[in-house]
């Protein structure tokens, strides 16, 4: 090539490709904002002008294939609850629990279970805090203080016999997300993205936002949405409310675009000239990151900006909407994202972890989420995204029938024996409510459902089969839905 330091690279002895992937490693700050000029060639130029791109090349492609068979679902929209909302302030209401207030819990529902806190406590029954009303044509029962929620109550299907493995946050929202409590398991958003890709070219395929109002924030580790032993590509993409949403992507001060052309043109070279040797798809998987994080420059800011959004659609999602971090916002981020082909959107809202003062807490959470909640649904089904979006609510478990704490102030602690989340969209029925609880609300009795099932569920609405689902790591096939049996909820699908 005439180029005196090409011909010196290809005599690189083996000995220094550590030092240059440390390098590589190292340096992806910086060329996580470099662009990649010469890759893009008159796209970059253009980027800021042109519209986020959905489908086509440069999006991250599914697998062999996938789907499996016809899908519902294009995408999924996960509006976690974290911390545990009570099922029986929220959607399963239970009059004999009201009838025996204040009343010694009876040990036939308690006897060798496993507690959280209340350990070498008097177990007494707290009635629900909340009347219930009948809601829409179907009359789901929902709480009063979900009001919102009651005009979607035609368009929702309530699972009321969810049940869970673990009975403290962090493992349980490992379950919720990884389907296990082992921790470095991959989450289910970056196995969905490996086996079907993004139809985004300018976004990541897997989302994360979070937001508070309530009690003390649930701490919310990042390997909940990791890629685990996946390709680290499929792990989800942290979105944040303040400074840059998407850290490292703007271009480092003082860097021009020719010097990172420079850079990355020399880096291609060195990368080509060990590839002919020794193939590195992770190489490949930085570059294919590098096209993104330049896309991103121009599709962030342009998925941010929501000046164009007309003023009902802020009526809406109500006064939050305008906030950035408030989960009013991040639903209508999330919308904006289901538009724009980003595969998995998850939106945590981190304060539902109520041991005590209940009620207030409660007042608190559900004006920051219910409204949003009711209307993401209602927004996706006048775009008619709804009839391929699913969208699921819920957190990693429910809170105790037991009274916790002291005085005029109750709360209740963690519980996975029973609890409750929705779904919608995407052929799920709306207007059902499916499963039960016993008559305290303590165990699922009645057509239980598992997180593993839920997960099936979610991987069948998306056209996979979870059973031919797998990825081979230290010699085994895992799969997002474990080795337990798990079924598809077949009974709410339209």
């Amino acid at each position: 090539m005439g180029c005196p330091e090409y011909e010196r690279a290809k005599r690189l002895p083996d000995s220094l490709v550590v030092t240059r992937r440390r390098f590589l490693g190292q340096g992806s700050v910086s060329l996580g904002a470099a662009a990649l000029w010469s890759l893009m060639g008159a796209e970059a130029a253009n980027a800021a002008q042109t519209p986020p791109q959905v489908g086509g090349p440069g999006g991250l492609p599914a697998l062999p294939g996938f789907p499996h068979f016809a899908a519902r679902a294009k995408r999924v929209i996960f509006l976690y609850m974290s911390g545990g909302p009570s099922h029986l302030e929220t959607f399963d209401y239970k009059p004999e629990l009201q009838r025996l207030d204040g009343q010694p819990m009876p040990d036939s529902f308690t006897k060798g279970q496993p507690i959280a806190q209340l350990q070498n406590q008097q177990l007494r029954c707290l009635r629900p805090q909340f009347k219930f009303n009948r809601c829409g044509q179907s009359g789901q029962e929902i709480s009063e203080i979900l009001p919102h929620h009651a005009k979607i109550a035609d368009d929702i299907c309530i699972l009321r016999s969810m049940h869970t493995d673990q009975i403290n946050h962090d493992p349980a929202h490992t379950v919720m997300n990884t389907g296990t409590s082992i921790s470095g398991r991959p989450s289910m958003g970056s196995w969905i993205t490996y086996g079907l890709g993004s139809e985004s070219r300018s976004l990541p395929g897997f989302v994360v936002m979070t937001s508070e109002g309530g009690r003390n924030p649930q701490p919310i580790a990042s390997r909940q949405w990791a890629a685990g032993f996946l390709p680290g590509k499929h792990q989800g993409t942290m979105f944040y409310s303040s400074g840059d949403p998407v850290h490292y992507v703007r271009n480092p001060a003082g860097v021009s675009g020719e010097q990172q052309r420079e850079l990355v043109d020399t880096l291609r070279e060195l990368n080509g000239i060990r590839g002919e040797t020794t193939p590195d798809p992770e190489l490949e998987t930085r570059i294919a990151q590098y096209e993104l994080a330049f896309r991103m420059q121009a599709s962030v800011p342009e998925l941010l900006d929501l000046g164009k959004e007309p003023a009902h659609t802020f009526d809406l999602y109500g006064p939050h909407a305008r906030t950035p971090g408030s989960f009013a916002y991040n639903c209508l981020l999330a919308r904006r994202m289901a538009e724009r082909g980003v595969r998995f959107i998850q939106l945590y809202h981190r304060d539902w972890d109520h041991h005590g003062d209940l009620v207030h807490y409660m007042n608190i959470c559900c004006d920051h989420c219910d409204r949003p909640s009711a209307a993401l649904i209602q927004d996706l089904k006048q775009r008619g995204l709804l009839e391929d979006t699913l969208v699921i609510w819920g957190g990693e478990f429910g809170r105790t029938p037991m009274f916790q704490g002291k005085g005029k102030d109750p709360g209740r602690d963690h519980h996975m024996r029973g609890f409750s989340m929705w779904m919608a969209g995407a052929g799920v029925k709306g207007g059902l409510t499916y499963g039960a609880t016993d008559d305290l609300g303590y165990h699922a009795a009645q057509d239980k459902v598992h997180v593993h099932d839920l997960h099936a569920t979610m991987l069948h609405l998306l056209g996979i089969d979870h059973e031919r689902f797998t990825y081979k790591y230290q010699g085994l096939d895992f799969k997002l839905t474990g080795v337990e049996p798990a079924r598809v909820v077949s009974e709410i699908l339209a």
